[in-house]
């Protein structure tokens, strides 16, 4: 029997209850995207929870920002998720308006190598 995960973010399945799925690496990637875009501050039951990219919006687009980015981005994803995954490193680099990231992991349970990609839009 597979393993069943909410859908995150969270919202309504076809059945009425809440939204599932059975992809564990789905699950995983979307935990991580949970973490970068939530804002400290913004759960009030886990008020440290969250990355804080949204406090670099308006920074200057250059190799601070990059830095701080790489750096929020790793102690983040390694205290809310580092018992599921092993963050193997953090590639943030940029491009006009928009910030490049790319997070390598291998999930505890097998040791695949995977990544994330994704492209912020400062």
């Amino acid at each position: 029997m597979k393993s069943r995960f909410l859908q995150l973010p969270f919202r309504r399945g076809h059945a009425g209850g809440a939204a599932e799925i059975d992809d564990i690496d789905r699950h995983i990637k979307d935990k991580m995207m949970q973490i970068l875009f939530t804002i400290p501050g913004e759960r009030v039951n886990l008020p440290d929870f969250g990355c804080g990219l949204y406090d670099l919006l308006f920074e200057g687009n250059n190799q601070v920002l990059v830095s701080t980015a790489r750096f929020k981005i790793q102690r983040a994803l390694t205290r809310w998720i580092g018992d599921e995954v092993e963050i193997e490193g953090v590639e943030v680099f940029h491009e006009e308006e928009t910030l490049y990231i790319q997070i390598f992991y291998r999930r505890l349970d097998n040791r695949i190598p995977d990544r994330l990609e994704i492209a912020y839009k400062l």
